[in-house]
């Protein structure tokens, strides 16, 4: 049904990164209109994704689940892109998580049928979101999480008022840390709470974000604990569904979270399926996440034996717009256009129009030092080779915080020919 969408989908003319378009085109008919990067057919800015490390990246993490015996359900905020959620399902994610109720609608809208939101649901409007999707459409596969008593009592009284019964995972955190259950005193009054609504509130399984614990040690000691309580409620039958969820991971530690829950089993009465939600693995990157797969790739077994890992994907492209003084260029990129919060974009080609034939290594000395909203400052040696018109490609640290700055991304293969294009939903 996505693949519709696909069809569908008309490119924005009016929106940046884009070739001159003097009439509609839909998304499924961008390879034929011969735009290359390389060949200024675009306007730069430009966000880019390399379409067969994109394809690599579904391939590696999939198999990486499979080997576990675990479920991908990858978290659909990093991109909010209905063409990728597309390529993810294809590849064999069990289903697509989301953050909040908007985007939940705005995935279920463009077909996505099985969905964990991976937040706490409050507040009537939201609710009202889902209850409207529980309604109108049978194969809508819906979770959410809960941590409190109040946001229990909240769910309870507002789903039994629309008749229907909400699916529910149990949430559990850390004190310092996020939402979620921190004490044995919490769990419990949210039991009690969530008994006292048995038609409109079912128990499906357990939720938590690693992430936000730093220290391996730390982090192995909270998934034990969620996977013993989890065993406990089993043993309690607090679960409604014979086929529990146990869900987690980040895109950080993923390989953590599969060694610690892959294999794992409940009591006779129920199966335990775990389910993790890295969403950044799609494109990767050069700094949070590269870091993370330098970890993975020295204390993972099997990630070793699968040999090469993440490839950064998403690239952003510009132009040099002026060189002002010794020392000094100004890049056409800026806090409109890519992220900043974990790093600066770092710069990786360069080429020169109708001079150059390919694109080559930027020198490590050509650096990003600030940014504007539509201007970088980049810091260069004295007579460097660079000049007015010059085309520059980065990459980026942390992609949730550049996708959202795009409405359109093409597609490029390994020549910068464009050969499709996404949009996203932010």
């Amino acid at each position: 049904m996505v693949a519709n969408y696909f069809k569908q989908t008309q490119l924005n003319r009016l929106s940046k990164g884009l070739g001159d378009l003097a009439s509609d085109c839909a998304l499924s008919e961008c390879s034929q209109l011969g735009w290359r990067i390389l060949n200024e057919d675009v306007s730069l800015p430009v966000a880019v994704l390399r379409h067969s490390r994109i394809k690599h990246n579904l391939a590696w993490m999939q198999q990486f689940m499979t080997r576990y015996g675990v479920e991908l359900a990858p978290h659909g905020k990093t991109t909010m892109s209905p063409e990728l959620f597309q390529m993810q399902l294809t590849h064999g994610a069990w289903g697509i998580t989301l953050a909040t109720a908007s985007q939940v609608q705005a995935a279920a809208a463009h077909g996505v049928r099985r969905i964990i939101m991976a937040n706490q649901l409050v507040g009537k409007g939201n609710m009202a979101i889902i209850a409207r999707l529980q309604k109108t459409d049978p194969n809508f596969d819906f979770c959410c999480l809960v941590d409190s008593a109040e946001g229990a009592e909240a769910l309870g009284k507002y789903f039994s008022e629309q008749g229907q019964k909400l699916r529910v995972l149990l949430e559990y955190g850390v004190e310092g840390g996020r939402t979620g259950i921190r004490n044995l005193q919490q769990e419990q009054a949210l039991l009690e709470a969530i008994e006292r609504w048995p038609h409109s509130l079912s128990i499906v399984g357990v939720e938590l974000y690693e992430g936000v614990l730093q220290q391996e040690s730390a982090i192995r000691t909270m998934l034990r604990h969620v996977l013993a309580r989890t065993q406990e409620l089993a043993c309690e039958k607090k679960f409604t569904e014979t086929q529990v969820i146990l869900t987690g991971a980040g895109s950080a530690w993923f390989d953590v979270v599969a060694e610690e829950f892959g294999g794992k089993e409940l009591s006779l009465d129920y199966d335990l399926q775990v389910i993790l939600r890295p969403g950044c693995y799609l494109t990767h990157d050069v700094g949070a996440y590269l870091n993370a797969e330098k970890r993975i790739q020295a204390s993972n077994p099997i990630a070793r034996e699968m040999g090469q890992s993440l490839l950064p994907a998403l690239q952003l492209w510009a132009y040099v717009q002026s060189v002002p003084e010794s020392g000094r260029a100004i890049i056409g990129l800026g806090k409109r256009d890519a992220a900043f919060d974990a790093g600066l974009p770092i710069t990786s080609l360069h080429y020169r129009p109708h001079v150059s034939k390919m694109p080559q290594a930027a020198p490590a000395e050509w650096q990003i030092t600030a940014m504007m909203d539509q201007h970088a400052f980049m810091s260069i040696p004295e007579h460097a080779d660079i000049q007015v018109g010059d085309m520059l490609a980065f990459d980026i640290s942390h992609p949730c915080l550049t996708f959202d700055k795009w409405r359109q991304l093409l597609l490029v293969d390994e020549e910068y020919q464009v050969t499709g294009a996404v949009h996203t939903l932010f």
